[in-house]
């Protein structure tokens, strides 16, 4: 076959193949296709280009592109991605090792999966992690899963209202057609409400709750008490975090918690119009056999050398369909890979550095954008990188100045405020230029 001399299947053998299926040509697969549908003509295709032209072509696409000045979180954070990462990831024994199943052949895929594993582990303090999940909103989903398989005969899991809207959208997506009872948990003073937590536990039917550690306001939540008072009622306790802040905050397992997802995202992966991205998901030991996704352990080969391979597997891969703990839940690898290159390069002074870089130019921000007298405090609770302002401007119009200057900020919530954040990649004169479009906004 001329000109397609990278297929694998000579003349003889697809031959081979109709006549063992019974068929005398490849036409004859696609014979239930009724005359009047099958295409006839040719293809409208353009000729052939060089390299360089379509090196050309593709950079006038890209062109078009309006770049901005990232002021803007919601889940998706602008952090800087260390430029050896592309390359690492590109590497032969990480790029071209074969499925994870194998594990005969592809040592180097298990063991950067058991390294994620043991990062995050690290950074929640749980036990055990998973490898890993599509992005944080379907890790929050599979945790409120995992909390009503753990549970006995308990069908409700509560949702803290100060998680990212996205999150809420997706978990309710999911409870719908797993049959699973969702209420929220109200917000008090921007927070995730405890006494609002203990009311709706009183309900007796709850098999956990979900709560956020830095809330969709940016706020720093403190958990103080939830642990206790949903293993009191027998529940699971799951915190949605940012892998990122978790280098400076308390973690999942210092405030208590059964469970931890998010998207880790904030690990170094580009905005890249939303994707991919990568989900986590760790649980403390009582709970591993219930955590679904891929899970790499470390073992011993016949002549002791160190080895990895995938354990705990009859909780999915090789049993029943209806029996798994989860059927749509592991993330192509590569994302993983990405995020353990870029922990393994920061370690924990370059996280803290991140978080510090973060915190000085967010809070600077917020008190420079108080100064141009066009914004309220909606609240004094403590924020890391990203914070919530009541506008007193049109928020829409806002919108448009900034982006008619280069900037991307000011997301609107849900009851009217807007949102600012700023990582270690915006400098002060980015933040005072900023300023100084605000500053002619018409009230």
């Amino acid at each position: 076959m001329p000109g397609f001399c990278y297929f694998p299947h000579t003349e003889e053998d697809i031959r081979e193949m109709l006549r063992k299926i019974g068929v005398s040509s490849l036409d004859d697969l696609n014979s239930d296709i009724p005359a009047d549908f099958v295409y006839k003509g040719e293809y409208d295709l353009p000729d052939a280009l060089s390299e360089q032209q379509v090196r050309e072509f593709f950079e006038g696409l890209a062109a078009k592109n309006t770049t901005l000045k990232v002021f803007a979180g919601a889940g998706a954070y602008d952090h800087y991605t260390p430029s050896v990462i592309p390359y690492i990831t590109s590497r032969s024994e990480f790029l071209t090792a074969y499925t994870p199943y194998q594990c005969e052949i592809s040592q180097g895929t298990l063991r950067y999966i058991f390294e994620f594993q043991s990062l995050i582990c690290a950074l929640t303090g749980l036990d055990v992690a998973n490898a890993s999940m599509y992005d944080g909103p379907t890790a929050a989903a599979e945790a409120m899963r995992m909390c009503v398989a753990s549970a006995r005969k308990k069908n409700t899991v509560l949702l803290s209202a100060g998680l990212l809207p996205n999150v809420r959208k997706v978990v309710e997506t999911y409870a719908k057609y797993s049959g699973i009872n969702l209420e929220y948990i109200e917000l008090k003073d921007g927070r995730t409400s405890l006494d609002s937590l203990k009311a709706l536990l009183e309900g007796g039917d709850v098999a956990g709750a979900i709560v956020p550690g830095i809330n969709r306001l940016g706020i720093i939540e403190d958990l103080s008490g939830f642990a206790d008072a949903l293993h009191a009622a027998g529940a699971l306790f799951a915190e949605y975090c940012d892998p990122s802040a978790l280098a400076v905050l308390k973690t999942p397992a210092e405030w208590g918690a059964d469970i931890a997802v998010g998207d880790a995202q904030t690990l170094g992966i580009p905005l890249c119009y939303g994707g991919p991205y990568v989900g986590f998901m760790a649980c403390t030991q009582a709970h591993m056999r219930k955590l679904p996704g891929r899970i790499v352990g470390e073992a011993r080969d016949s002549e002791g050398r160190r080895c990895f391979v995938l354990t705990l597997q009859a909780r999915e891969q090789h049993i029943r369909r209806e029996k798994a703990t989860s059927n749509i839940c592991s993330n192509q690898s590569l994302m993983a890979l990405w995020v353990t290159v870029y922990l393994s390069l920061m370690g924990p002074e370059g996280m803290k550095q991140v978080n510090d870089l973060s915190y000085a130019g967010a809070h600077y921000l917020y008190d420079r954008l108080l100064e141009t007298g066009k914004f309220r405090k909606v609240s004094d609770a403590p924020f890391l990188k990203e914070f919530a302002l009541e506008p007193l401007v049109d928020a829409k119009a806002l919108q448009n100045v900034l982006c008619e200057a280069g900037f991307f900020g000011a997301l609107l919530t849900e009851e009217g405020y807007v949102t600012f954040c700023v990582t270690e990649k915006r400098t002060k004169e980015e933040i005072d230029a900023m300023i100084d479009v605000i500053k002619e906004v018409q009230a």
